[in-house]
């Protein structure tokens, strides 16, 4: 007895090491993008690349100081970010209405399935054009362009969550004469959200994709307009910049998503401790 007690008190990790493993976690994203900012100017120092092709550190942060202070950066970044917002919101609405119809009705599934199937094998780039023809080369296409990107996934999740709410539980919800909307509120929307939440992490990261798309094909302003014309320039650390902008900004929305399911998954945390 004494040797169990023994070994299950050497078993468990001591405070300190918790505390280590968590700040360990904290900071190694930090830590792996100094090695890349180190071997990136490594490379530049050595010029086993050149110049041309993979600007300097130095460079790329003189380009973002510039396009800062003169307000290219801003102002071409908030345009993208403000298409990606409107995009997530309608192509997640529209997912998640669709989904939850074909999630219950699986008629409707064999109806629709084709057809979203088949635009969804399509290359974004592929009817891009077709939308900017439809919608005008204003910002409208490249809202449309990210509601696209960000349709299926949502709908799929959403799929997903509904049916795979127990039958005993909604057996109970029926004996209980729960209404449909009381069974949505009470049984199928917090069952369905871990899902949920899950592709929507993923349709923002696709959000930047299909806004992007949509300045390369409508050019005019935005981060993709300013690649575009800073590649017509050869203004590589300026392309640098704004590729970097784009992958703050979907990181910054990730995070955001993250975070939001953090705090609403709590509940399943504490019921599953």
């Amino acid at each position: 007895m004494q040797q169990k007690n023994k070994f299950s008190t050497g078993s468990r990790r001591s405070p300190a090491g918790v505390n280590r493993g968590a700040l360990l976690r904290r900071v190694s994203p930090f830590l792996t993008i100094a090695c890349l900012l180190l071997l990136w100017q490594w490379i530049s120092a050595r010029e086993l690349i050149s110049h041309i092709l993979v600007p300097p550190p130095a460079e790329v942060y003189l380009a973002f100081i510039d396009s800062l202070v003169d307000g290219t950066l801003l102002k071409h970044a908030s345009i993208t970010l403000e298409e990606m917002i409107y995009g997530l919101a309608l192509g997640v609405g529209i997912g998640l209405i669709i989904g939850y119809a074909i999630a219950k009705a699986p008629l409707l599934e064999n109806i629709l399935s084709p057809v979203i199937v088949a635009f969804q094998s399509t290359p974004i780039v592929a009817y891009a054009p077709l939308l900017v023809i439809w919608f005008g080369s204003g910002p409208a296409s490249k809202v449309v362009t990210t509601a696209v990107i960000v349709f299926f996934p949502t709908l799929v999740n959403a799929i997903v969550g509904i049916r795979s709410v127990s039958p005993n539980l909604r057996d109970m919800m029926r004996s209980l004469k729960a209404g449909r909307w009381q069974t949505f509120r009470h049984l199928e929307a917090p069952s369905a959200l871990p899902v949920v939440l899950a592709g929507l992490k993923t349709s923002t990261t696709l959000a930047v994709i299909g806004a992007v798309v949509g300045e390369f094909v409508s050019q005019g302003s935005g981060l993709g307009y300013l690649v575009t014309s800073a590649r017509n320039l050869y203004d590589t650390p300026l392309v640098v910049v704004a590729v970097l902008t784009m992958t703050s900004i979907s990181l910054s929305l990730y995070g955001f998503v993250a975070y939001v399911e953090w705090r609403f998954l709590l509940w399943q945390r504490r019921s599953s401790s």
